[in-house]
């Protein structure tokens, strides 16, 4: 699993690529460490090459929303393919995040 942070206009942009399953997670949240501390930057994150997510992967995501929201960011996932769309609907997670194509 490889993930990249930059920043860009203001917002800091989380990419995503491979399989955010449980044996990634620990390593994942740590590279993801910058997105709890955005300090009111909005957070944009890229799953366009995000081919599976894991409860594990889920709660990283989840956790870093609630961060955001406190601090006064706001957090969209960009680029979610159909297959982690429905772990997402099936979880109640979409209601809770925000979706761009």
């Amino acid at each position: 699993m490889k993930t990249s942070i930059q920043e860009l206009e203001g917002k800091l942009i989380a990419s995503l690529d491979g399989e955010l399953d449980t044996a990634a997670a620990t390593e994942v949240e740590q590279a993801l460490q910058p997105l709890f501390n955005s300090q009111g930057r909005d957070i944009i994150i890229d799953c366009t090459h995000l081919q599976y997510i894991a409860s594990s992967g889920l709660r990283i995501l989840l956790s870093i929303l609630k961060s955001a929201k406190a601090g006064g960011s706001h957090v969209v996932l960009k680029s979610v393919n159909d297959d982690i769309q429905n772990v997402f609907r099936l979880t109640g997670f979409n209601s809770l995040f925000e979706f761009e194509d």
